[in-house]
Parts: structure tokens; sequence; C-alpha cells
């Protein structure tokens, strides 16, 4: 039996290309690109890595937006937080990035 084939995307366009500005920004930007790179690497090994959000945590309108049935927390260095879910099917694992916060950002968002 073969393995399945996991690939890491992005929720939309305007969540690449913000991913990608980030490579050419200040330090602090190109540091949270690092960050992220290696994030996606180790989602794309194994999409579980990250922590499983139990869905009364989520936030409001969240599963409606993306169209969802689980969601995963990656904490990354500094306090950011990547937030991402996982579909699958016979042949693929996809884990789509949906949002990256500041630890801040985080806490207001999934109201902590």
């Amino acid at each position: 039996m073969t393995e399945k084939e996991t690939k890491v995307i992005f929720a939309n366009k305007n969540l690449q290309q913000e991913f990608d500005k980030l490579k050419e920004g200040k330090f602090e930007d190109r540091q949270l690109y690092l960050f992220l790179s290696r994030a996606i690497s180790d989602i794309e090994k194994n999409p579980s890595c990250g922590i499983k959000l139990p869905e009364k945590i989520w936030p409001s309108g969240f599963a409606g937006k993306f169209a969802i049935n689980n969601l995963w927390k990656y904490d990354l260095p500094d306090g950011w937080r990547l937030i991402y879910t996982i579909k699958a099917n016979d042949v693929a694992i996809l884990s789509i990035i949906l949002e990256w916060f500041s630890h801040k950002g985080y806490e207001r968002r999934f109201n902590y």
C-alpha cells in the first residue's frame, strides 16, 4: 500500500501573497516567514503535528467561513500561532493554511 500524498496550500491567494511579502519585509517579517516556512514543512511531513482545537473554542463563524470540520494550531516561536485545517480523500491529504496570528491576536480571536 502506498502512502497518501501530503500537500500544504493557502486558503486563498491573498494569504499566499501576504506570506510571500514577509520574505522581503523588515527583520521581524523575515523571521516570521522563516517560522511559517518551517511549520509548513513540518505539516507537509506530518499533517497532524499541530494541536487539534476542540470545536467549542473555534471563533464564531469560522466553520462556515472556511467550510471546515477540523481545526489545528501550530505553535510558532515568539508566541505566533498558525491555524490550519486538514482535508483528505483516498489519494491525498491536504493541509490548508487559514491564518496566522501573534499571541495577542490569537487570544483575541479565540476569546482567551
